[in-house]
C-alpha cells in the first residue's frame, strides 16, 4: 500500500481499510487522491468496472470533509437511477460507521421523515437523481442557500449515461443554477467505465466553470475475457426451442444476468426458462428487471442476485447495465446485439469482477429465411453486428464518441418553466439572463428565445403581468404542478397491474377483460380494468402470453456498420464463434459473393425492386432516405421506399431506371444540397417530451441539426 497516500486519509478511513483486509490501495484510488489533495481541478475517473471508482472519489473527499466539516450539504452525489443510489448509500454507510459524517439518499422511495431530517440540519452527503434535484430547485428555492452554501464536491456517477442526452444537459443546467447559492465553486468528479474520447467528457464535466478537468492515466489491469457467440433459427410454433434450451443450459444452477434490447424479450425468455425448469423439476430462480416492473419485484431480483453462493437468473434491459454492485456474477448473456460498443463494455463489466474471468455469451436468433427471400432478409444482421462490436473493441479499444445536442428546445422549455416556478414573477430580461448562463443553450440565439417566449404567452403557459413581469400561466400550471414535470424524458402513462393488492408492474395499453398478457416473466388474465384509476386486476395463468413494448431506440454508429461490411466480405475467422454461428456466417458470406455486394452498394432484387446497402450509421441512413425521397422519387419514378434503418433500404423502381440510381445519388451528394432541402416547411417532428409546446420553426431547426447528418451521408456515398 502506498504509505504516503494512505497516511493522508482520515483515521476512520484507515481503520475501515484495515478492517476490510485491503492489502493495498488500487491505482485508481491513489491517482484520485493525488488530484483531490494536490489540485483544485475537477476530476474524471475513467476506469474499468469494479476497479474501485466509488472509493477513489470518496476516500479523499471524506478525508477533506472530516478535516473541515461543512456548514451545509458538503457533497452532492448525482446518479442516473434510484437503485444505484440505494447501492452506494449502503456502501457509504459502511465507510462512515465511525465517522461524524452523515449520508442521505433522496428520491421517491425515501420517507419524508428522513428528508425532513436533512432539511432541518443540512450536512454531509446528499445522494440524489436529477429529477429529485429539479424538485428541490423549484420547491425549496428559498432554502437553497442554507442547504448548499458550503457545497464542496459534486460527484456524478456513470456520466456516459448522461452525456449527449437532454437529461445530461439538465444536470449541467441544475449545477449552474445551484452555483449562485454556493460560496465557492464546488469541484466536480465524474465516474465512468465506458468512455472513448476523454476530452468530450472533460469538457462536459467542467461546463460553465473556470476550472479544468484532470483525467489521471490509469493502466488497465489485465482482464481475462471469455466470449462466445451462438446463432439459432427460431421456429415460431415450437414452444421449447433449441434456443430456449441452450440458454437454460448456460444459466442452469448459476448466477447469470441476461440482457435484452427490449422489455418483450426479457419477459419472453424468463417465461420460457421458468417453463423448462418446472418440466425438469428445477427451482424457480428466475426474475425480470425493467422499468415497468413493480419496485418491490425489482428489489427482489436485486436481492436474489446479491445473495452469495445461490443461483439466480435475471433478464434485464438497461436497468441493470449501470453499476449496481450485484456481487459475484458467473456469466452475462446478451440476446441479439447491443446497440453500441459502450453498452457491450458495460454489460461485459457486470461479470468478472474482483479479478475473475469475465464471461459473456451472445445469442443471436432469427427466423429461418426461405431460399426465395430477398437478399437483405437472408443476412443475419444481429450476428454481424455482434461480431463487429466485439472486433472494434478487441482490435482498437474503440468506443463511440458522444455527440452533444445542439438545439435542446424541449429542455429550454423545461428550464424556463422550472425557473419561473421556483422564482415566481421575474422580468423577461432577468429570465433571459438566467437562461443564457446555462451552458447547454450556448448555440441558441436571442431571437430563438423570443420566438419561444411569445409562443408560450400565446398558449398561456406563461403569462405577462401588468408590470411587464413573466409568471406561469394557467395552462403552464397544469404541466408544472405534476410530479412528472421534474423529468425531461417522456413518461408513458402506464396502467398498474395488480394481483389482489400485490403490484406486478405496469403496461401501456390495457388488454380487454379475459385476454392474457405477459409481465414479470409470468402470464396473466385480465379480470377487470379500472380506466379512471389506471389499474388492471389480474390472475396468473399457465399459458404463454406476449406483451409488446416498443424496442429501445438509439443510434448505431457508422463505424459499426462499416465493420459489419468488412466482417461480411472478408474471410477472417473468429475464435469465439460457436458451431451454428460459424456455419451461419460462412453461409451468408457465400451468398453475398454470388450477388456482387463486395463491388456494389445497390443490388437488383427483382424486375422492379432494388436494395441499397448504405453501410452508414442511423443518422446518416435517415438523411439518405430523405434525400432519395425529396430528390429521386420523381426522376427515378420510385413508387415505394422501405427497409430497416440502418441496415438496408429497398426501392421499387421501373427496370429501365435501375442503372441510373447510383449516378443520381452520387450526383446529388456532389451538389450544394443542405439539410434544409430535406425538411418541408409543413414538417415539425415532435421527438422530445416538451416538443408539443415548441413553435414549429424551432422544431425544424433542431431536427435539421440534431437528427440529420449531411456530412456523414455525403462522405459515405462518395466512397461507394
Amino acid at each position: 500500500m502506498r504509505k504516503d497516500t494512505f497516511s493522508k486519509l482520515a483515521p476512520f478511513i484507515q481503520e475501515y481499510i484495515y478492517h476490510s483486509n485491503w492489502t493495498e490501495l488500487r491505482p485508481v484510488q491513489i491517482a484520485a487522491c493525488e488530484v483531490i489533495f494536490n489540485t483544485n481541478s475537477h476530476l474524471l475517473i475513467a476506469a474499468a468496472t469494479a476497479t474501485g471508482k466509488t472509493e477513489a472519489a470518496f476516500l479523499p473527499i471524506l478525508t477533506l470533509l472530516h478535516q473541515k466539516p461543512s456548514h451545509s450539504i458538503g457533497v452532492l452525489y448525482i446518479s442516473p437511477i434510484k437503485a444505484l443510489i440505494n447501492d452506494q448509500f449502503n456502501r457509504l454507510n459502511d465507510l462512515l460507521k465511525t465517522a461524524d459524517i452523515s449520508a442521505y439518499s433522496w428520491h421517491g422511495d425515501v420517507s419524508q421523515n428522513r428528508k425532513n431530517k436533512l432539511l432541518k440540519n443540512p450536512q454531509g452527503i446528499l445522494q440524489i437523481t436529477p429529477e429529485s434535484l429539479e424538485s428541490l430547485l423549484i420547491n425549496k428555492y428559498q432554502e437553497l442557500e442554507r442547504l448548499f452554501a458550503d457545497l464542496r464536491f459534486i460527484v456524478i456517477d456513470e456520466i456516459h449515461a448522461f452525456m449527449g442526452s437532454e437529461r445530461g444537459d439538465q444536470i449541467i443546467c441544475q449545477l449552474q443554477r445551484l452555483a449562485k447559492f454556493t460560496k465557492i465553486e464546488p469541484r466536480r468528479i465524474g465516474l465512468s467505465a465506458t468512455l472513448g474520447d476523454y476530452s468530450l467528457a472533460e469538457n462536459w464535466l467542467s461546463s460553465g466553470t473556470e476550472q479544468v478537468t484532470i483525467t489521471p492515466k490509469i493502466a488497465d489491469a489485465k482482464r481475462n475475457i471469455k466470449l462466445a457467440i451462438e446463432h439459432f433459427f427460431l421456429h415460431k410454433d415450437i414452444d421449447k426451442s433449441d434456443y430456449d434450451q441452450y440458454i437454460f443450459n448456460l444459466t442452469k444452477s448459476r448466477k447469470c444476468l441476461i440482457f435484452a434490447n427490449n422489455r418483450t424479450q426479457t419477459e419472453s425468455i424468463i417465461f420460457s426458462l421458468r417453463k423448462i425448469a418446472k418440466s425438469v423439476g428445477f427451482p424457480d430462480i428466475y426474475h425480470v428487471h425493467h422499468g415497468s416492473i413493480a419496485p418491490s419485484l425489482r428489489q427482489t431480483a436485486e436481492n436474489a442476485m446479491c445473495e452469495p453462493n445461490t443461483p439466480a437468473v435475471t433478464a434485464a434491459t438497461l436497468t441493470l447495465e449501470l453499476g449496481i454492485d450485484i456481487g459475484y456474477l458467473e456469466r452475462v448473456i446478451q440476446l441479439e446485439s447491443p446497440l453500441s460498443v459502450a453498452s457491450f463494455l458495460q454489460r461485459l463489466g457486470r461479470s468478472g469482477r474482483r479479478g475473475e474471468t469475465a464471461d459473456m455469451r451472445f445469442i443471436c436468433g432469427e427466423e429461418k429465411p426461405l431460399s426465395e427471400d430477398d437478399l437483405p432478409v437472408q443476412i443475419p444482421w444481429q450476428l454481424l453486428q455482434s461480431i463487429a462490436i466485439i472486433q472494434l473493441y478487441l482490435e482498437s479499444r474503440w468506443i463511440e464518441p458522444i455527440k452533444p445536442i445542439k438545439y435542446p428546445f424541449s429542455l429550454l422549455y423545461h428550464q424556463t418553466m422550472s425557473i419561473l416556478a421556483a422564482q415566481g414573477k421575474i422580468s423577461p430580461a432577468v429570465l433571459a439572463q438566467e437562461i443564457f448562463k446555462l451552458p447547454p443553450f450556448t448555440n441558441l440565439s436571442q431571437d430563438d428565445y423570443k420566438i419561444l417566449l411569445r409562443y408560450l404567452i400565446d398558449i398561456n403557459h406563461i403569462q405577462k403581468t401588468e408590470h411587464n413581469k413573466l409568471m406561469i400561466g394557467l395552462a403552464g400550471e397544469r404541466i408544472v404542478n405534476r410530479f412528472q414535470f421534474y423529468a425531461v424524458f417522456a413518461d408513458n402513462q402506464e396502467y398498474t397491474v395488480k394481483q389482489g393488492v400485490t403490484e406486478i408492474g405496469s403496461i401501456v395499453t390495457p388488454p380487454a377483460v379475459g385476454n392474457q398478457f405477459g409481465l414479470a416473466g409470468k402470464s396473466w388474465e385480465v379480470l377487470e380494468v379500472d380506466f379512471k384509476k389506471k389499474v388492471i386486476l389480474v390472475q396468473q395463468v399457465e399459458d404463454k402470453a406476449n406483451i409488446y413494448w416498443r424496442g429501445s431506440s438509439g443510434n448505431i454508429h457508422e463505424k459499426i456498420l462499416q465493420k459489419m461490411r468488412q466482417v461480411l466480405l472478408e474471410d477472417t475467422e473468429y475464435s469465439y464463434l460457436q458451431k451454428n454461428a460459424k456455419l451461419r456466417l460462412q453461409e451468408v458470406r457465400n451468398l453475398v459473393r454470388k450477388t456482387g455486394l463486395a463491388q456494389n452498394n445497390i443490388i437488383q432484387l427483382s424486375k422492379n425492386k432494388c436494395c441499397i446497402f448504405p453501410w452508414m450509421g442511423t443518422v446518416g441512413y435517415r438523411t439518405l432516405e430523405r434525400l432519395i425521397n425529396c430528390f429521386c422519387r420523381e426522376s427515378l419514378e420510385i413508387s415505394s421506399i422501405g427497409g430497416i434503418n440502418p441496415y438496408y433500404l429497398t426501392l421499387k423502381v421501373p427496370q429501365d431506371k435501375f442503372a441510373k440510381i447510383h449516378a443520381e445519388i452520387v450526383g446529388l451528394c456532389e451538389q450544394r444540397i443542405t439539410a434544409e432541402h430535406l425538411v418541408s416547411h409543413a414538417e415539425a417532428p415532435k421527438l422530445q417530451k416538451y416538443d408539443q409546446f415548441i413553435p414549429d420553426e424551432l422544431l425544424r431547426k433542431a431536427f435539421l441539426n440534431d437528427y440529420l447528418d449531411m456530412e456523414e451521408m455525403k462522405r459515405v456515398v462518395l466512397e461507394w
